[in-house]
């Protein structure tokens, strides 16, 4: 069955009993944007997108993710129960870059939630790019992560780094950020970010 995203923004935002005026302030953005988006209407980017689910305030993977999947108390994952994300996100809702230069994977651990911190087993496809515009949050979050694999190229707020395997990141995921896989071979990072955002 296809996701359909209008339907499942309408529903959340009823079942906050929030008007799309109020959903719309809240968020930051205009009536009309929320009005197109629940009829279908408009095909938003995961930064547009997450920006309104934080009017609500909703995680893009509780947003895709099943009505009927359960507050999980699991403790120990494996590998095969770690929870794709990139997956959940229709391609017309990727990120433009992941899309046209690259496949990115993110891999959760466990749901969302019962808990104020994300955990993301990320790996990047030779050319993988986050969007050549760097993305921020409105609210405030933090990130950080160690390459275990490969090499990324981040830019944080204009900073521009190679990390490579043992190297690693912390910041404010409200500055402007973007990762690259500038090599030919595939990168892996574990990063973790609070509270969740993706």
């Amino acid at each position: 069955m296809e996701f359909d995203l209008g339907a499942r923004l309408r529903g959340l935002r009823e079942k906050h009993g929030l008007s799309q005026r109020q959903l719309a302030q809240r968020a930051g953005v205009t009536n009309g944007t929320i009005s197109l988006i629940e009829q279908n209407r408009s095909s938003p980017s995961v930064a547009s997108l997450r920006k309104v689910l934080q009017g609500i305030p909703t995680t893009l993977a509780e947003f895709f993710g099943s009505e009927e999947d359960l507050v999980s108390e699991q403790i120990f994952y494996r590998a095969g129960e770690l929870r794709e994300l990139a997956s959940l996100i229709p391609d017309h809702h990727q990120m433009a870059g992941a899309v046209r230069k690259g496949k990115i994977s993110f891999r959760q651990v466990g749901d969302l939630r019962n808990h104020s911190l994300q955990m993301l087993h990320e790996r990047y496809e030779p050319g993988a790019d986050t969007g050549s515009e760097p993305h921020m949050l409105q609210h405030e979050s933090e990130e950080a992560g160690v390459v275990i694999k490969g090499q990324i190229e981040l830019t944080v707020d204009g900073q521009t780094q190679i990390l490579r395997v043992g190297d690693a990141y912390l910041f404010d995921s409200r500055l402007p950020h973007r990762f690259r896989n500038v090599s030919d071979e595939e990168c892996e990072l574990i990063s973790a970010c609070t509270p969740p955002y993706l």
